[in-house]
């Protein structure tokens, strides 16, 4: 996974409530193979019904500003997914899905929340162009002459700058691990089977 310190550029604006996993990636598109990507199928029905959506399958700011409740829905991983290999890296919105902010930084997306009255604020200034700035290390959202912070679980920090998921996390312990096995093997020998 890779390791998120700070983004900063232009952002999308998406002002929609309630945007659900479904949105994001319709369910008929999960039984696609996850190698080929989900990029193709992001928000793929409501950008064929709106011509000017303003996300693509690729080119993408690296950041979103939505609106309440985002990924709210169903616990579909390919969400998430999909978002990340649309190229989008951090999602700041009022309140997510819990779920979905769970599958987000196991994924190395970062859910920031901020009130809704800032979010609306920097969705004006997405609208306008303004680069925001999101420094995870410090806890911060900047755009303008502007700074908000923003709490975030101390675990999911660390998993998110160190670039750790759940199988980076076990291997961060594998001396630990193979010092273990050896002594269970020399403790308990006829536990081993005789692979011989």
């Amino acid at each position: 996974m890779k390791p998120f310190t700070t983004v900063s550029g232009p952002a999308a604006a998406l002002d929609r409530p309630n945007i659900d996993t479904d949105q994001i990636i319709p369910a008929r598109f999960l039984r696609k193979p996850r190698s080929d990507g989900y990029n193709n199928f992001l928000f793929h029905d409501v950008r064929q019904s709106e011509a000017d959506f303003p996300l693509g399958p690729t080119g993408n700011p690296e950041i979103l500003v939505g609106a309440a409740n985002f990924g709210c829905g169903s616990s579909r991983e390919g969400a998430v997914y999909a978002l990340g290999d649309g190229g989008i890296r951090c999602v700041i919105a009022p309140s997510f899905g819990d779920i979905f902010a769970g599958n987000a930084s196991k994924n190395g997306l970062l859910t920031v929340i901020l009130p809704e009255e800032r979010c609306a604020e920097l969705r004006a200034a997405a609208a306008e162009g303004a680069d925001i700035t999101v420094d995870l290390p410090n806890q911060q959202v900047r755009a303008a002459n502007s700074v908000y912070a923003f709490e975030i679980d101390p675990f999911r920090k660390r998993c998110l700058l160190e670039g750790l998921d759940d199988i980076g996390l076990t291997l961060a312990n594998n001396e630990a691990i193979a010092a273990f096995e050896a002594a269970d093997r020399a403790g308990r020998a006829w536990a081993v089977p005789d692979r011989g």
